[in-house]
């Protein structure tokens, strides 16, 4: 039988989602705890791997076992305190057989968090940047996002990836107000599939465009360039997550 884990993390303390042979991974903390709790090997393959101490407000994993889970509560207990506080496992739902949580995913969003006042609780999970950035000039930049296809200028050099090709529905720059009071801007942006290090490629070129070191027509020549080195600086990876991914409503089973 499949089902499907719920769960989230702050990715500070790992190498990002995915498995590593020398380093602690998301998925590597979580395998180890189903393993203890169900007394044998278990296998989990993810919604995506976000990279080394991105984070994840929402995450789904599939994973296989021979019979039914009996008591989902007491299994999301043990989980929880085996994976430790910064991984929450916040559900376990029933699934096709056939339901593949990386394949079957229709859509995936990300925040980026931007800060302009220094503060001691929201640095860690924002970027800080003193200096006015031109919002309007970045949004413009981004209704170029979502007319483009090819993303290689956004991908990281070397990667595993068969193809490029991303379809973008959304990119965009909002006001934002952190609960302690300091404001900041959050950028989004939603699509089908995303390339290692495409978001935070893409968030260094928009701010280029917002300090107005890139016009408009720059960040076209970037983008039909194809090439990573054309494109801004990598971002720092904290004040990234993985925000939410989405899945046809008929391969979860009611």
């Amino acid at each position: 039988m499949r089902y499907f884990l719920r769960l989230s993390y702050d990715g500070s303390a790992y190498h990002g989602w995915q498995r590593q042979p020398n380093a602690m991974s998301v998925q590597q903390v979580i395998e180890e705890s189903l393993q203890t709790v169900l007394r044998r090997p278990v296998a989990i393959t993810g919604a995506g791997r976000t990279d080394t101490g991105v984070n994840a407000r929402v995450m789904y994993a599939h994973f296989d076992v021979e019979s039914p889970i009996s008591d989902r509560s007491r299994l999301l207990t043990s989980l929880n305190r085996l994976c430790g506080r910064s991984v929450s496992i916040h559900d376990i739902l029933d699934v096709r057989d056939d339901a593949h949580a990386r394949f079957d995913a229709s859509l995936r969003s990300y925040k980026y968090f931007v800060i302009n006042q220094e503060s001691p609780f929201n640095n860690r999970f924002s970027w800080y940047c003193p200096a006015m950035l031109d919002i309007t000039m970045m949004n413009k930049a981004c209704e170029i996002l979502c007319a483009t296809s090819d993303f290689t200028s956004f991908a990281k050099l070397h990667s595993d990836a068969k193809t490029n090709i991303c379809n973008v529905s959304e990119a965009s720059w909002t006001p934002y107000r952190y609960n302690t009071g300091e404001r900041g801007w959050v950028f989004t942006i939603s699509a089908d599939r995303f390339l290692r290090n495409m978001v935070r490629a893409i968030v260094g070129t928009l701010v280029e465009v917002g300090r107005g070191k890139l016009d408009i027509n720059g960040f076209i020549r970037v983008i039909e360039q194809k090439d990573r080195c054309a494109a801004g600086t990598s971002m720092p990876a904290s004040p990234l997550f993985l925000w939410d991914v989405k899945y046809p409503e008929d391969i979860f089973i009611k």
